[in-house]
């Protein structure tokens, strides 16, 4: 059966059904919602839902929930009113993912460390190694904080039995004969990839005869990049698909839920993977101020933000530096130390670059987004790139990468969770400072974007589109309701791929 709201549940969906209509009452005002982040920051959750609750019976709003799911930051009366609503949302995800009770820590931890003891707990918490939020004055572990501390503790990972880190499973994030091919290649190397994507949400997960409202993550058209992007099948075969040039691209699906059954949404598609490889001369490379690029200068609230602490931190790296290709090199090899480690939902995080420099930990998305800080920060212009990525051999996950650019040569990818490469060769070490391999799946060009059409109710994945969105008129579905399976091949391969 359907599981009946909670009475904040309730609120926000009076807050999503009012939409269009004329408010009921003043708005809340911005010191209510400053007051009630803190709150929540802070921990204090049961006293930050009772004051959500009785400032949403206060009054609706008209503002499109798509505008808060992006988390834009828009200070607008009506939009403070839907942030609060997203504030007592964000607060259920955290709690979601902040679940193991100190007391059942050891027992999660041993899985991959047996021999480990509360001693060690004590030594790892000093140390700042394990996850954690206070909430509600009792302390709660990240449900990964023992998966992450094996990747980011070298001590740890030799004391596990037989443990590989994820990118130790990834071909790619070492040195690969794949990287020297695209370097010594005359043209790009072109692989035809072909994706079935299914989204599969929970058996009643809605009432039966429902409608509910899927968007599939669907490829981009990229010149160089990305080419001869085609659509196969879609089921329903009843589809909208998002212009090319979308941001965050998708293709729109609907079906009427049936009582005791799953409804799958599924696409199928084909496109061309390009490699691309750039020799950069540090001596030509100069200040940009190419008016097309200046908006990938500046701050953009809450996740690109010049930060005092991120100021500080860029002092620390650059120094006296310059050169913009030397300055990126430095901040590019700074945030590559940042160790990798499985990460929090992207709703639940303030501010996402700020958080990867002070966590101790992140993931691919994560140091993107403090590396795009930071070269903002010095002039640099430097933009967000998502999808998925494959590999010759059969590895493949969602993934956060991002271009840079510099002058004479325009736009370079670059991919920072790859980082430097263990080689001699200054072409191979810096491979992903200015080049990309042909095994990538771009979904966007940006992030926080809007859909098309666009979404009715907050989204589950604020910031990313990489597995997708599903909703019905009573609100969004969370992961927790649904699932996904990317399945993908290699078709037409190019002699010159190396595999």
């Amino acid at each position: 059966m359907h599981n009946p709201r909670s009475p904040v549940k309730t609120l926000i969906a009076l807050t999503i059904f009012s939409m269009g209509a004329t408010a009921l009452s003043p708005p809340i005002f911005a010191a209510d919602l400053s007051e009630i982040r803190q709150k929540v920051d802070q921990g204090h959750y049961q006293l930050a839902r009772a004051e959500i609750e009785a400032l949403l019976q206060q009054g609706s709003s008209n503002q499109r929930m798509e505008t808060v799911g992006n988390d834009t930051e828009d200070r607008s009366s009506t939009t403070d009113n839907l942030a609060l609503a997203f504030e007592a949302e964000r607060m259920r995800r955290i709690e979601m993912e902040f679940t193991i009770k100190p007391e059942a820590l050891l027992a999660s931890i041993q899985r991959y460390i047996p021999d480990a003891s509360e001693a060690d707990i004590q030594s790892w918490n000093a140390a700042g190694l394990l996850e954690y939020k206070i909430i509600n004055g009792e302390r709660r572990y990240f449900n990964k904080a023992a998966y992450n501390l094996v990747h980011i503790s070298d001590t740890a990972a030799k004391r596990s039995n037989d443990y590989r880190r994820f990118t130790d499973k990834a071909p790619l994030y070492r040195l690969h004969p794949h990287h020297s091919a695209v370097i010594g290649a005359e043209t790009p190397l072109r692989q035809r990839i072909e994706v079935e994507y299914t989204l599969t949400v929970d058996a009643d997960a809605v009432p039966a005869g429902e409608t509910l409202r899927a968007w599939l993550p669907f490829p981009q058209q990229r010149e160089g990049l990305q080419e001869n992007v085609s659509l196969l099948t879609s089921t329903p075969e009843t589809h909208r698909l998002a212009p090319a040039t979308q941001p965050q691209r998708t293709i729109y699906l609907e079906k009427t839920a049936q009582q005791g059954e799953p409804t799958e949404f599924r696409v199928r598609y084909a496109y061309d993977s390009l490699s691309r490889y750039t020799a950069i001369d540090a001596e030509k490379v100069q200040p940009t101020s190419v008016p097309e690029v200046a908006e990938f200068l500046s701050e953009r609230a809450p996740h690109i933000q010049f930060t005092p602490a991120l100021k500080a931190l860029s002092e620390r790296i650059v120094g006296d530096e310059r050169n913009p290709y030397r300055i990126a090199q430095k901040l590019f090899a700074h945030v590559d130390q940042i160790p990798w480690a499985g990460a929090r939902e992207y709703s639940t995080i303030r501010n996402i670059s700020a958080y990867a420099a002070e966590a101790g930990h992140a993931d691919c998305g994560q140091q993107t987004l403090l590396l795009i800080t930071l070269l903002r920060m010095n002039g640099i212009p430097a933009r967000w790139q998502s999808g998925w990525e494959f590999s010759p051999e059969g590895f493949d996950t969602m993934h956060d990468w991002g271009e840079i650019y510099l002058a004479p040569y325009g736009w370079l990818p670059m991919d920072v969770t790859h980082g430097l490469l263990d080689s001699e060769k200054e072409a191979e070490r810096w491979f992903y400072l200015g080049g990309i391999d042909s095994y990538r799946l771009i979904f966007n060009s940006d992030y926080s974007r809007p859909f098309v059409p666009a979404k009715q109710h907050f989204r589950s994945e604020t910031v990313d589109s990489q597995r997708g969105e599903v909703e019905w008129r009573g609100g969004n579905l969370y992961f927790d309701q649904w699932d996904y399976d990317m399945q993908w091949k290699l078709v037409e391969p190019q002699q010159n791929a190396q595999r």
